[in-house]
């Protein structure tokens, strides 16, 4: 059966991809603006707020809002550049969201196949079994007569009129050669029919389906080469900062860069297709070239989104009129994110220099972004009491690596803004809201890619 709104057999060139993330489940995605009861001036649409700001913290943009205005911008892109699907040999198709539904080129099997080794067998045992065998990959052989038994292995097509496949330990020959079964025989055991489990035309998959290696083997097992996806967004790293080491020990005041080596492999299992990691210094001039020459659907850097003297990225963005869509998350670690629009097929995530608070600005703006640019489903909310307590922020949500153990999870000790240690060892982020949870308390868990068991373990 056809899955409500897809259309069977349709031609991927009638199809774009703001029709497949129509299509793509979005039920558990975060509220619209309309829903949340936004104001104009804080829509994902709207231009910023520009009133004086005495207290920008409590301006910022709380966090379930600022990743549903991250999944709007993104669709708001698809719906501007009217992105294409495009036609992927399967094995560079692995994490992409199919465009076109995934139709059975042939019957599977497409001949009746045998199940087990042993013998093909017509009418009732004894049989007398021909001197030749069936192997897998040959052709027709002759039919068999009541009484005739034949040698046969897995896979390979049943010869005509053959009644059932005896399975090799099922049978036993007398000193005359002849076969019997050790067990009743039934009319078709051990025979794979054709079609069993497809006929040519059925439709396999829908559009929206996540490409898995499941869904490859499928695919190639139903006569394709290809299939019809959405294509990755292509996403641009650029590490800034004059005091990043790129290998060796940390000294005189210089440190090595950890975002470097973490956000190309983190971006890709997020669907992401990371074009080049660019090192920018400490310039306003340098970091304004990067940003308005590179072709990448989404630009991400890394620090220099506070106030200090050489963070340039909000005077970058207002020189090139870019629009903030989010200036600030109520969010520990990782307050100063933001996400920007920089042209109209164009954004730019801007994530903390500290490595934990960059982390959670991936997961918090770059995550539904790239999500939905690619047309992948948003993975299903769930939570689990935490073993132990957790102090909140009196304002903002935390976001804090745990290690799941049994039916709870529990929480690490290294999740200060600047620490990898926690969220190395860690399998999620722990959404602790504010005032923190009593240790048996449920909280929301986002899981880590790579700890998901999903495809991100691919990075690809």
């Amino acid at each position: 059966m056809t899955p409500h709104g897809t259309r069977a057999g349709e031609d991927a060139e009638d199809l774009d991809i703001e029709e497949v993330l129509a299509l793509v489940n979005h039920s558990n995605d975060l509220p619209g603006p309309a829903e949340r009861g936004e104001t104009d001036s804080h829509r994902p649409s709207g231009r910023p707020d520009t009133s004086p700001r005495p207290d920008a913290r409590h301006h910022a943009t709380p966090w379930p809002e600022a990743r549903a205005t991250a999944a709007h911008a993104a669709r708001s892109t698809t719906r501007a550049a009217r992105r294409r699907p495009v036609s992927v040999p399967l094995e560079a198709a692995l994490g992409l969201t199919l465009a076109a539904p995934l139709d059975a080129l042939t019957d599977l099997p497409s001949f009746d196949t045998s199940a087990m080794d042993g013998w093909a067998v017509a009418g009732p045992a004894p049989w007398d079994v021909r001197d030749d065998g069936v192997l897998a990959g040959h052709a027709d052989h002759e039919p068999l007569t009541d009484g005739e038994a034949v040698r046969i292995a897995t896979g390979a097509r049943v010869p005509p009129d053959t009644t059932a496949v005896l399975r090799s330990e099922h049978g036993r020959t007398d000193e005359k050669g002849r076969l019997y079964a050790t067990r009743d025989v039934v009319p078709g055991q051990d025979i794979r029919p054709r079609g069993q489990e497809c006929r040519s035309g059925d439709q396999l998959l829908p559009v929206g389906a996540l490409v898995t290696p499941a869904v490859l083997g499928l695919a190639a097992a139903a006569g394709y080469d290809t299939v019809t996806a959405v294509p990755r967004p292509r996403a641009e790293v650029l590490v800034l900062g004059d005091e990043l080491l790129t290998e060796g020990r940390p000294h005189d005041g210089l440190i090595r860069d950890a975002l470097g080596p973490m956000l190309p492999p983190w971006l890709r299992a997020l669907g992401a297709e990371v074009t080049v990691v660019r090192r920018v210094r400490d310039d306003a001039d340098a970091l304004h070239r990067a940003i308005t020459t590179s072709d990448a659907d989404v630009v991400v850097t890394t620090g220099g989104t506070a106030a200090g003297p050489v963070d340039h990225v909000h005077p970058t963005l207002r020189r090139i009129g870019a629009e903030l869509l989010v200036d600030g998350v109520k969010v520990r670690p990782g307050h100063p994110m933001l996400l920007a629009r920089i042209t109209e097929t164009q954004h730019l995530v801007g994530l903390p220099g500290n490595p934990l608070a960059a982390v959670s600005g991936l997961l918090t703006l770059a995550e539904p972004l790239l999500r939905t640019l690619a047309a992948r489903p948003a993975p299903e909310p769930y939570t689990l009491p935490l073993r132990d307590a957790v102090h909140g922020h009196p304002y903002d949500t935390r976001l804090v690596p745990v290690v799941l153990r049994g039916d709870q999870a529990v929480p690490l000790r290294y999740n200060g803004p600047a620490m990898l240690r926690g969220i190395a060892a860690a399998d999620a982020l722990a959404v602790v809201p504010p005032g923190g949870v009593r240790p048996g308390q449920e909280a929301e868990l986002l899981d880590l890619p790579w700890a998901s068991g999903g495809i991100g373990v691919c990075f690809t």
